[in-house]
């Protein structure tokens, strides 16, 4: 693969407005035993601005996860450039918690944090934040989804991440859940910005949450089109007004 394939930490980034860049012009997965190599994406450019919030939305496999894995620095194997500061944080939430179930929801906090600080007046109050204080010292498998994924978000954000890329976070919630969360994560943004790569399939979702929608498509995956939400906070709450704009995206689309 291109030797520019990785991050790159130039001028360009730390002087302009956007948090993270990417450039993905191949992404292909090697033959194994007999199945032959997967053209996975190809020819997808992204800008997500500083504390702004993309939502990544096609189809099941269609790649999504793969570009959500080469914006984290996790698959340097690639075609391409992605452009952000080495020296940035960045959070990655998972579809799956990912909490070792071994330890309580406190210990999971304490995992992610630098040796040295001070780490209880943090852990207070993300616990505080997320509604968890009183599963402090519950341990991680006892939780159920929903406050799993809580725990999760805390752990996501007591790092003061400024880029957090997230996988479908909310994936198999019911909705009542899903809608708390989309509520909690949103409200927590307003206090905390960071910039957003959120994976999803849930036009829905997508609509509910992000600044602008980056629809792809099927595998191999390439960019169709990107629209901006022009909704306010309010209508963000208001059913009828996701309701009416996924209609629209779905007419024009």
């Amino acid at each position: 693969m291109s030797p520019a394939g990785g991050a790159s930490s130039g001028a360009s980034s730390a002087g302009s407005t956007f948090a993270l860049r990417a450039r993905i012009e191949s992404k292909r997965f090697p033959a194994v035993g007999n199945a032959p190599p997967k053209h996975v994406v190809q020819d997808v450019t992204l800008d997500v601005p500083e504390n702004g919030f993309v939502a990544l939305f096609g189809p099941s496999g269609c790649g999504k996860t793969t570009i959500l894995n080469l914006l984290a620095g996790l698959d340097t194997d690639f075609d391409g450039e992605i452009d952000r500061r080495a020296e940035d944080r960045i959070a990655y939430v998972f579809q799956e918690p990912r909490l070792l179930p071994w330890l309580t929801v406190e210990d999971n906090l304490k995992l992610v944090l630098e040796d040295g600080i001070d780490a209880a007046p943090l852990i207070d109050r993300w616990l505080d934040e997320m509604g968890l204080a009183d599963v402090r010292n519950v341990f991680a498998n006892r939780l159920s989804l929903g406050m799993a994924r809580r725990v999760a978000l805390a752990r996501a954000f007591i790092i003061h991440p400024r880029v957090l890329l997230m996988d479908e976070p909310f994936v198999s919630l019911d909705e009542p859940t899903a809608i708390r969360l989309h509520h909690l994560l949103l409200d927590t943004l307003a206090s905390h910005p960071a910039a957003v790569v959120f994976v999803t399939h849930s036009l829905r979702e997508a609509i509910t949450l992000a600044d602008r929608i980056v629809f792809l498509s099927k595998a191999p995956t390439s960019l169709r089109r990107i629209a901006d939400v022009p909704l306010s906070p309010n209508e963000r709450r208001d059913e009828k007004a996701i309701e009416r704009l996924r209609t629209q995206l779905i007419k024009t689309g």
